[in-house]
């Protein structure tokens, strides 16, 4: 014998759910936003530094990255204004920042890395804003998306 029922749709999350974890995930971008402008401006901050006085920066142990601290101020100078300026576009919602966020934090956890010998601490410290920067810009389902 056989049934002639129609197939049940699959449930999905009431909307009070699926608002909440939005609302999260949105916050959580708002906040990768602010993270990446301020983070971007100290980074500017570094840069000038470095190349100002090249002595700025010191040398714990040997690393196989050896570059001079004016060409590692140089990188942190353009990384940070690019980092700023992709802060200030996720800021204002815009799809293209949200995806040059996620590339410029992986991109800033490379470099980080890179610059671990001279400032570890901060070095360290930025990684961790970037995987959280990467994880809220990912998360977000609604970037983009006019809210009115």
């Amino acid at each position: 014998m056989s049934q002639n029922t129609a197939p049940q749709a699959p449930r999905t999350p009431p909307p009070a759910y699926a608002s909440h974890s939005s609302g999260w995930a949105s916050g959580g971008s708002l906040f990768a936003g602010v993270l990446m402008l301020v983070t971007g401006i100290i980074d500017i901050f570094e840069g000038i530094a470095g190349i100002v006085h090249n002595t700025i920066y010191a040398r714990v142990g040997d690393y196989v990255y050896r570059f001079s601290f004016t060409t590692w101020g140089w990188i942190h100078l353009i990384l940070g204004i690019l980092v700023a300026l992709t802060g200030f576009a996720i800021l204002k919602r815009a799809e293209s920042g949200r995806i040059a966020g996620i590339i410029l934090a992986g991109l800033n956890i490379v470099i980080q890395f890179m610059f671990l010998p001279h400032q570890p601490w901060w070095a360290m410290f930025s990684m961790a804003i970037s995987v959280f920067v990467i994880w809220a810009l990912a998360a977000d389902e609604s970037f983009g998306k006019h809210r009115g």
